[in-house]
């Protein structure tokens, strides 16, 4: 049996917080394909094409996405991602760990004194800034994100905090230092910020950023990052994936050490 939670706008599209799958050793494809089916007809949709998926707490992209197999006693979490305004928020839950992702403009009067400002004043949230050159979309994000907060739960942070972990992982080098002058916040260029909460983040937070956030991840930063990092065609062509670049950089992080 496999117990199917439903976090967020997911519960109303069910009218449940959970349902009882009598199936095993499938893949998430076949899972959703059976949650289609037993959907309610008059509850409102859900974008199955636009949710996080969970299994035991850790997200199935980091795995092997919709092909993960889920066994019996498996907990899967279905969470929707959430876009705020015109695609200026992406919220999303790993390991029990609440995220929210904003892109900044480096035009705007944000940088370092603002980060510090907002640790100040939400001392129970957890932020970082990565420069927006050095991600290549959602996924490659919520990837690397998924390695730091593991490592954190198992001790093996790359330095004392997960918001450094975070930095050098992008920037994929083991010095503080170098991952600061590289992917770290530069004037005049975008960043993503990155907020790790145990619960819902309050209004006032979220209102304070999106008044100076512009529209998510819409830029393609596939030739910066292959010139960055110096990797070739060659590398790329010889990495069997619909996602070779992506990764790449993933399988890069995850081997600091």
């Amino acid at each position: 049996m496999i117990v199917v939670k439903f976090l967020g706008g997911a519960k109303k599209s069910f009218n449940s917080d959970q349902l009882k799958i009598d199936e095993s050793d499938i893949p998430i494809r076949d899972l959703l394909e059976l949650l289609l089916k037993l959907k309610p007809r008059d509850t409102s949709d859900l974008d199955f094409e636009n949710i996080l998926i969970a299994v035991n707490g850790s997200d199935s992209s980091a795995m092997e996405g919709k092909s993960t197999i889920v066994r019996n006693g498996d907990v899967v979490s279905i969470i929707p991602v959430i876009h705020g305004g015109s695609s200026k928020k992406l919220c999303f839950e790993i390991e029990k760990k609440q995220i929210c992702i904003f892109e900044i403009s480096g035009k705007k009067n944000a940088g370092a004194t603002f980060i510090d400002n907002l640790r100040k004043t939400y001392p129970k949230i957890k932020f970082q800034a990565v420069s927006a050159n050095f991600i290549l979309g959602a996924s490659h994000l919520k990837k690397i994100l998924s390695l730091s907060i593991n490592a954190e739960k198992n001790n093996a942070l790359l330095s004392n905090k997960i918001e450094t972990d975070i930095l050098m992982r992008f920037a994929l080098t083991l010095q503080i230092s170098n991952a600061i002058n590289s992917a770290g916040i530069k004037p005049s260029v975008n960043f993503i910020l990155i907020t790790i909460g145990n619960k819902i983040f309050p209004d006032s937070l979220n209102h304070e950023i999106s008044l100076i956030s512009s529209d998510l991840l819409s830029k393609n930063n596939s030739v910066f990052i292959k010139k960055h990092f110096d990797i070739s065609k060659k590398h790329i062509d010889s990495v069997y994936s619909k996602t070779p670049l992506e990764d790449i950089l993933v399988e890069k992080a995850s081997i600091l050490f």
